[in-house]
């Protein structure tokens, strides 16, 4: 299983079997171990990451310097604006010419239409793998921390509710590929979602239907809601972030007159009540404090998005360490 990883893209979770993100799952765990306890882990000793942003990034920028650090290698922080990009550097020159220099090539493109193709054309091209830091469609590697989470918290993600659900947020229009991400590779797991959201928040039909199509596979169910109280109603996990209206329009202004229409979709106190006793809260952050969640559940002893942040780190140490050991 381990040979044939080497080389691979991880661009979407459901382009990797279930067998193989167990493999991730399972020497995440034994990275973040090593970690607590100062072990070396130099299996990536004098490789190079690119990583390349074309989106703002806190949590996913530092935990991919730091992953890389703790494997021995090396990473370089590249932004558009810094290359050529903008005056000819097309996706085939940088695959050829960044695989030519390092071991592998991460990406964070979240345009709605362009990141994921921009990604995949990067790949085609490519020698050495490509990482998918997140981009319009999917955001693979959130989903491994999430999933991670879940399985510390709760020990398993079968039989239970776990719930994804909109949220109102006044920032700007965000990417809708964590729900996506996080559907499509819980439902490989067996899970049982529950999503939730404004008619205008649909996610992308052929995700619902591959989702739909994994959980008949393994077992799960995905259940669809318009109100945020009966989706949190029992809840064991409950995960409310915002997403843009995306599939419905694309114009900013329209997604910001859509989403003004929802302000009561916050997760507070007494929504949470309505969860089981236990219920754990998640969000990938950064989250629009006393808008999308309350300060109390955000900050309170149900939230687990601390852990979130640093499973991260140990699943994308995880994937780097698999797939880098050779180009293709």
């Amino acid at each position: 299983m381990y040979k044939k990883l080497i080389g691979r893209d991880f661009i979407a979770e459901q382009e990797w079997s279930t067998a193989e993100l167990k493999v991730a799952l399972d020497l995440a765990v034994q990275l973040k171990k090593k970690f607590r306890l100062k072990q070396p882990t130099p299996y990536l000793l004098h490789q190079t990451l690119y990583l390349l942003f074309f989106f703002s990034s806190t949590r996913t920028r530092t935990s991919f310097e730091a992953a890389m650090d703790q494997l021995g290698g090396n990473s370089h922080d590249l932004t558009p604006d810094k290359l050529q990009i903008a005056h000819g550097d097309t996706p085939k020159e940088i695959g050829k010419i960044l695989s030519s220099y390092g071991h592998g090539i991460a990406i964070r493109h979240c345009d709605w239409g362009e990141g994921n193709s921009y990604i995949r054309e990067v790949a085609k091209y490519s020698t050495a793998p490509v990482f998918n830091m997140q981009c319009d469609i999917y955001h693979p590697f959130q989903a491994m921390a999430d999933l991670m989470t879940i399985l510390e918290k709760k020990k398993t993600v079968k039989k239970k509710k776990i719930v994804m659900s909109w949220a109102f947020a006044s920032s700007y229009t965000k990417p809708i590929s964590v729900p996506q991400s996080f559907l499509l590779l819980l439902t490989k797991f067996g899970a049982d979602i529950t999503l939730a959201y404004p008619k205008e928040f649909m996610l992308m039909p052929g995700i619902m239907k591959t989702a739909r199509e994994n959980a008949e596979k393994t077992g799960g169910s995905v259940h669809i809601t318009h109100s945020m109280e009966d989706a949190f109603r029992d809840a064991d996990v409950v995960y409310p972030k915002s997403w843009g209206p995306l599939v419905t329009t694309s114009d900013p202004s329209v997604c910001t007159r859509i989403a003004a229409k929802y302000k009561s979709w916050i997760c507070d106190e007494k929504k949470m009540q309505l969860a089981r006793k236990d219920a754990i809260y998640m969000h990938c952050l950064p989250a629009d404090r006393g808008i999308e969640v309350a300060d109390a559940v955000i900050d309170g002893k149900q939230s687990v998005v601390y852990d979130q942040a640093e499973n991260r780190m140990h699943v994308q140490k995880a994937i780097l360490a698999l797939t880098m050991g050779a180009k293709k």
